[in-house]
């Protein structure tokens, strides 16, 4: 993620960009000539499937960067979980960013990684772990992305979007949050909103104890 303080300038050299909920604003397949920084707002990441079904494979969120780590063409879609603000930069005008933030180019390689990372993790959670794993997983990793560590979460996505995100099926998803609730780990107290109850029994458990 950028720091506020790096963010405001970073807009400077950028477009900003208001994004309707629901609306699409990176396409697949399309030519990758821009990047873009979320400044506000959450966004679902998705790919196509060759039978024309949308398969999740992540979400972000205010501070994130989108598209460094494409190719020629864009190899996801993103769309706009509700009202976003981004930055959009062109590939073109990197040197300006360079010659004008010294230390930017590492950065912009650690936001590449990161996506990479990402990446990898989620081959991981989706080809060993248990369903329970898969959740506290998820869980884990929305309350680490949140600024201030806080134990209340609140979900912008639906229970289709992380079911799909998490090869499970919405049955699947409802029926595991509800017995972590039983178990006292978590407790469900809006239909977006989870408080974490047991930080350590969920990294257990998300490890494969």
């Amino acid at each position: 993620m950028i720091d506020p303080d790096d963010m405001s300038r970073l807009a400077q050299y950028s477009h900003r960009l208001a994004v309707m909920a629901g609306k699409t604003f990176i396409q697949e397949g399309e030519p990758a000539n821009d990047f873009f920084i979320v400044t506000s707002g959450h966004v679902k990441i998705f790919a196509l499937m060759p039978d024309g079904r949308r398969q999740i494979t992540g979400f972000a969120q205010s501070g994130d960067f989108l598209g460094l780590a494409s190719g020629a063409t864009y190899g996801f879609s993103a769309e706009a979980l509700g009202p976003l603000a981004l930055c959009r930069f062109s590939r073109t005008g990197l040197n300006i960013l360079k010659r004008e933030f010294p230390d930017i180019e590492h950065r912009l390689m650690e936001e590449a990684s990161r996506e990479l990372v990402q990446a990898q993790k989620r081959m991981l959670l989706l080809g060993r772990k248990t369903a329970r794993e898969r959740l506290a997983s998820f869980l884990l990793e929305q309350h680490h992305r949140s600024p201030t560590r806080e134990i209340v979460i609140n979900l912008p996505m639906s229970r289709t979007g992380i079911a799909d995100y998490l090869g499970l099926t919405i049955e699947t998803v409802s029926r595991t949050l509800n017995a972590l609730q039983r178990e006292k780990l978590i407790a469900i107290t809006q239909v977006t909103q989870i408080t974490l109850l047991n930080l350590p029994a969920l990294e257990t458990l998300a490890r494969g104890g």
